[in-house]
């Protein structure tokens, strides 16, 4: 099949190709308000800070930003554990921290660590992330030996919300049943196999035309 071929099939079934990507629209949008709830973002950013200790290797690890890095995963890695999830979750008076998620990310060339927490409820989220900046601060200094980890900046109750994106979904659902709808319209055709033209009979029976007998409408 043609462009050609497949623009003048699409144009045959206009309503269709206009249509279903609309109600898809519709329905996405339907179901992104009443059935998607907001959620909210909280960020703190904190700085690990190695320990001033006398040990030599001590003070190479410090000079050293490699090592550096090395510690500043360490924390990272360390600050998704249980006993620093659980700690946190006792500190804001949860049972645990399910109804939220966590994301821990850090630079490769410094000794910043970003923790998002993301949850339904704004306040929530900000008292999480700040309870775990405290808590991995507090387990940091007992297991890795490490002077703290400061926090730069103390989570604030996010405003807005972060999520979902439901521009995004609707838009996606509109791609969505553009495409469904063409597949629809060229499958129609595909298994329809009645002979519609002169050039049909001609691709079948490998003949030439040489004469039409034209449709009267009325009369004899």
């Amino acid at each position: 099949m043609t462009l050609l071929e497949l623009l003048t099939l699409l144009r045959k079934h206009l309503k269709l190709v206009v249509l279903m990507p609309i109600t898809c629209m519709v329905v996405m949008g339907l179901v992104s308000v009443l059935m998607m709830g907001d959620t909210y973002t909280a960020r703190t950013d904190m700085y690990v800070l190695a320990s001033s200790s006398d040990d030599a290797s001590t003070a190479a690890l410090s000079s050293d930003l490699s090592a550096s890095q090395m510690l500043t995963n360490d924390v990272a890695t360390l600050l998704q554990s249980d006993r620093v999830m659980n700690d946190a979750a006792d500190r804001v008076g949860l049972d645990d921290l399910d109804d939220y998620e966590i994301q821990v990310s850090s630079e490769t060339t410094t000794r910043v660590i970003t923790l998002s927490v993301t949850g339904s409820d704004p306040q929530g989220t900000a008292n999480v992330a700040n309870a775990l900046a405290k808590s991995i601060s507090d387990v940091a200094q007992e297991v890795m030996n490490v002077e703290s980890v400061n926090v730069i900046d103390e989570a604030a109750t996010p405003e807005a919300p972060s999520g979902p994106n439901r521009l995004l979904y609707v838009a996606v659902a509109a791609m969505a049943g553009l495409f469904a709808s063409v597949a629809i319209v060229v499958l129609m055709d595909v298994i329809d196999t009645r002979v519609r033209s002169a050039e049909d009979v001609e691709e079948m029976l490998g003949l030439p035309v040489i004469g039409r007998i034209p449709e009267m409408k009325g009369g004899r």
